[in-house]
């Protein structure tokens, strides 16, 4: 039978707990326990796909295409759990099964109900993803923060688990601010309020976890004990870090891991966490630095692309040891400068990750002119390998209404538009997602570094590059040398007088790992440095 850890958070939001979420699944795993992770969502959303990243950081694509929640992306960077959208619980997906069951009258003419029908249904999703994985452990992130009505229902189904389970086999971890005032001092009070308020649904957290810029000291721990009902030694220290990948190791050293084994009555080995000390280690003893400019849209957060700027990190430290020195630059306001040179000097690569919308459009036309004229190594995806083929329609064709159709309707030049918009296909209009087969052609640079002719990658896109405009793309020396398996649409597009110009459909920062880079991200960190 499954454990669970549930992981609430008071006070504010933004504290770090998918984070910490992420890495107590880590530290379990590396302890020799199977472990699953889920997100509880207030949002009425179905999932992810629609959300503005400005608000809920980018959309996380999982291998079977479920658009789910940033967090969902540092429980794969930290973990080996394979996720899906069986690990995402948002309340619209929990209302509409429910309104789905009392349509096929499935409640035999009860009055359906917040309580039972809405927390059961929560609770079977929790209690059937431990059934299913065959995990000792389901760790459990509750969205949002204690004292918001949207988490009402997911805080009741917690109160239910521990009561029904019991209590050796459910632990609360309660992640809260401690903040520090003008004059340096730590203030408990907000901590204190925030572990009430989580009592007053009925819930005693079993450990805390306090988000603060230095450690605690054992006075203040005990203080925070003494105040919030749980024993000493499980108020334990989120302080800030110069990197998340040390949250680990800080745990550990710490004990939280043994802590909650403890708690938990678990079988486990000894936490090997080498996996973690060496890539920190390395991290803080690099050698070289390489200088990567990512061109966004206006005032971009880190958020919405956190998994490329990532996937960058791990294969400039652990690819080629090498410091990463993150550029951003905002698409909109290069678009309105005449001076281009200064937004690239000094910069060793250039990557376009993902975007939607015209804005900014003709910034990110112009990135892609420099990298390709100026010889910089340059990585576009999905949008970014697009532009690529407007680019050459436009600057080496002389097409200048050559665009996409997702920014133009009318035009004479569509070389991207939608798949049943394009001549010889019969796909459907409907958003590419999830894991699909990819074939390489040899000979190509994308064959070099996968080093085979099929690989499966994420997909998240709906239009796509109309293969009439291949031989006259290949005529400016843009090949295409990547194609889906499904239905032969291009997959990538590499300039053939270039030392490194490669875009790609899909999304390779998906499943970019630490210790485990992209191969894709490890082959243009290390042409930025050459």
């Amino acid at each position: 039978m499954s454990k669970y850890i549930l992981v609430t958070s008071g006070v504010c939001s933004s504290l770090g707990k998918g984070v910490a979420t992420a890495a107590i699944g880590s530290l379990l795993e590396n302890s020799g326990l199977k472990i699953t992770i889920l997100k509880c969502d207030p949002y009425i959303n179905i999932d992810a796909g629609t959300i503005s990243p400005y608000q809920q950081g980018e959309v996380f694509v999982t291998e079977d295409g479920a658009e789910t929640d940033s967090d969902l992306g540092n429980y794969s960077r930290f973990t080996s759990v394979q996720l899906s959208d069986e690990n995402l619980i948002t309340i619209g997906k929990v209302y509409e099964a429910v309104i789905r069951n009392e349509r096929a009258g499935r409640y035999n003419g009860r009055t359906v109900q917040v309580i039972p029908h809405i927390t059961d249904e929560i609770k079977r999703r929790i209690i059937q993803a431990g059934n299913k994985t065959g995990a000792d452990v389901v760790i459990v992130e509750v969205g949002g923060t204690v004292g918001d009505i949207e988490s009402i229902p997911f805080l009741e189904t917690a109160r239910q688990l521990i009561r029904e389970q019991g209590k050796g086999n459910v632990l609360t971890v309660h992640l809260t601010l401690v903040p520090t005032i003008i004059g340096g001092e730590l203030k408990t009070k907000p901590t204190q309020h925030a572990v009430k308020q989580l009592q007053e649904t009925g819930i005693q957290p079993d450990i805390l976890l306090c988000r603060c810029d230095r450690m605690l000291d054992e006075d203040m721990s005990k203080k925070i004990a003494l105040f919030c009902n749980v024993s000493t030694g499980s108020v334990f220290t989120s302080t800030d870090i110069d990197s998340i990948y040390e949250l680990p190791l800080l745990f550990h050293e710490e004990g939280l891991d043994a802590r909650i084994i403890e708690k938990l009555q678990l079988k486990n080995k000894k936490t090997d966490i080498k996996p973690w000390k060496d890539f920190n280690d390395k991290l803080k003893n690099l050698s070289k630095k390489v200088t990567v400019a990512m061109v966004g849209k206006k005032d971009y957060l880190d958020d919405c692309y956190k998994s490329v700027r990532e996937s960058l990190l791990h294969a400039a430290v652990t690819g080629h040891d090498a410091a990463l020195v993150l550029k951003k630059i905002d698409s909109e306001t290069l678009e309105k400068s005449g001076a281009i040179d200064s937004f690239f000097e000094g910069v060793d690569a250039i990557v376009i990750p993902g975007n939607y919308g015209q804005r900014g459009f003709l910034g990110l036309l112009a990135t892609v002119r420099y990298a390709r004229e100026h010889k910089i190594p340059y990585l576009g995806i999905d949008l970014g390998m697009q532009l690529m083929a407007i680019e050459t329609g436009r600057d080496l064709l002389g097409w200048e209404d050559a665009d996409s159709t997702e920014f133009m309707q009318h035009t004479s030049h569509p070389v991207i538009s939608l798949p049943e918009d394009q001549t010889g296909t019969s796909a459907t209009g409907a958003m590419k997602l999830g894991a699909s087969a990819v074939n390489i052609q040899r000979g190509s640079k994308l064959f070099g570094i996968y080093k085979k002719d099929q690989v499966s990658e994420r997909h998240r896109s709906k239009y796509s590059f109309d293969g009439r405009y291949e031989n006259d793309m290949a005529g400016q020396n843009l090949l295409v040398t990547a194609y889906s398996a499904e239905d032969k649409s291009a997959e990538a597009f590499e300039w053939k007088d270039h030392p490194w110009g490669v875009g790609v459909q899909f999304h390779p920062e998906f499943v970019s790992r630490p210790t485990k880079p992209h191969p894709l991200f490890i082959s243009l960190i290390g042409a930025a440095l050459k």
